[in-house]
């Protein structure tokens, strides 16, 4: 069974739980949608949370978010006991819509406990249709600037970057020797 791709406008679909994909959408726009479904009751789940952009120039989101994690270290707090700033894409992506939840308010707990992010595509997750917000895609114009989550993450912490890079290159080789092997055994 093959998962198919449903687009919507801003109304989600009637599903009880709906998985997203965000590959290509504006972080703001669809942690805002995001949000508000989750607000409604809904189960949300999304994907590929590393394939989701950020718009405006490389080094000026770079510099903004570089500084942001360095403000909290100074003399004055040396262990950085402040504020947990997230580096990873789903955590920074589970972030920005938590900052759209009304958090300090029961309904807006529990609406922040229905979502859940995922870098990637979990197994269980493979061949369910995927939803793709209209309102939240990037238009991509001659020009336009963005950033990518794993872009980002990748110049933010380098090492952590290359070690997930290179378990899920090994993944990947692995389901598609499991792929092959399974088409041989049904062909003989």
């Amino acid at each position: 069974m093959s998962s198919r791709v449903i687009v919507v406008d801003r109304n989600p679909p009637e599903l009880n739980e709906v998985v997203i994909d965000a590959t290509n959408h504006v972080v703001g726009r669809l942690a805002s949608i995001v949000a508000k479904w989750a607000l409604e009751g809904r189960r949300v789940v999304i994907v590929n949370a590393e394939k989701a952009v950020i718009t405006g120039d490389f080094n000026m989101v770079l510099n903004w978010y570089k500084t942001r994690i360095s403000e909290w270290l100074t003399h004055y707090n040396p262990e950085k006991a402040g504020p947990k700033i997230p580096r990873k894409p789903d955590r920074i992506l589970r972030r920005v819509i938590r900052g759209m939840l009304p958090r300090k308010e029961f309904r807006g707990r529990q609406a922040y406990k229905r979502i859940r992010v995922f870098m990637g595509v979990p197994p269980q997750y493979m061949n369910v249709d995927k939803v793709m917000i209209k309102g939240a895609l990037l238009t991509v114009r001659p020009g336009a600037k963005y950033v990518t989550l794993e872009e980002l993450w990748s110049h933010i912490e380098p090492k952590q970057y290359e070690a997930w890079r290179k378990a899920k290159e090994a993944w990947e080789t692995k389901m598609a020797k499991l792929k092959k092997a399974e088409s041989k055994g049904g062909n003989a």
